[in-house]
């Protein structure tokens, strides 16, 4: 089983280098809504058979291109909603850097919870399980390798691949997510594995190859075959819909 990990577009939060964490009506600039297109066409031609997203609005309209081209209902869960940040949310990035907490949720980050709102380390359960939920739940309900999307926010992506990549939640902050990349993991019965990780522009094709495969008796057999990053990831600061990395 496969999950496309999809970062959201850039947001209007994101232009105003604020921290939006839960607030209601951020919505994708121009440049995020080119974003969603473009992934549209990246992914519209891969077997994806389930699109699950955060509730917030970046999200559900990051995916909508997709989901139009593909003929599917998005449906949400709450687990990959953005994080909490409390006390934090809707500030400018320039005022935290100042904050004691700050330099924790850099270098110790299982450590930090925020004002008023949650620690990463219950982002990252929340997270973990929300995928590895629908995971198994479309592979029992499906009968074989299924290709799904989840399109969330960039703390949560990131914690999710440390999981992946067997990685101490401390070290999450050494993972890039920008805005409308893909990061892609397979989980198999014995081991996670991680096979593109913030990626904006490449070639996915190599990705048809997870077609239905069939074992209606045996699905376990078949599920076997700034100084630093902000809280809420990365910024992706090129014009191209592909954040520039085809070119770099």
């Amino acid at each position: 089983m496969t999950v496309i990990l999809l970062r959201h577009g850039v947001s209007t939060s994101n232009t105003a280098r604020t921290l939006a964490g839960r607030s209601a009506g951020v919505d994708l600039t121009e440049h995020g809504a080119d974003q969603a297109r473009a992934v549209a066409e990246r992914l519209g031609a891969l077997p994806i058979q389930h699109i699950v997203h955060s509730p917030l609005l970046r999200c559900q309209r990051t995916v909508g291109p997709l989901a139009d081209k593909l003929g599917l209902e998005p449906e949400y869960d709450d687990r990959l909603i953005e994080v909490d940040y409390g006390g934090w949310t809707g500030k400018p990035i320039a005022d935290l850097l100042t904050e004691p907490l700050w330099k924790v949720v850099q270098r110790h980050a299982s450590g930090a919870v925020f004002p008023g709102g949650e620690g990463l380390a219950q982002v990252q359960a929340r997270a973990v399980a929300a995928i590895r939920e629908h995971d198994r739940v479309f592979a029992e309900r499906q009968g074989h390798d299924v290709l799904w999307v989840a399109c969330t926010h960039g703390d949560v992506i990131k914690s999710v691949l440390a999981d992946a990549l067997g990685l101490h939640l401390d070290g999450f902050q050494r993972i890039v997510v920008e805005p409308a990349s893909i990061s892609v993991v397979r989980y198999t019965p014995h081991a996670p594995y991680v096979w593109r990780l913030n990626d904006t522009g490449s070639d996915l094709s190599a990705l048809e190859a997870i077609r239905p495969r069939p074992q209606a008796n045996d699905v376990e057999a078949n599920r076997s075959d700034t100084s630093g990053p902000v809280p809420g990831g990365e910024l992706g600061g090129t014009p191209s819909a592909d954040n520039g990395n085809a070119e770099r």
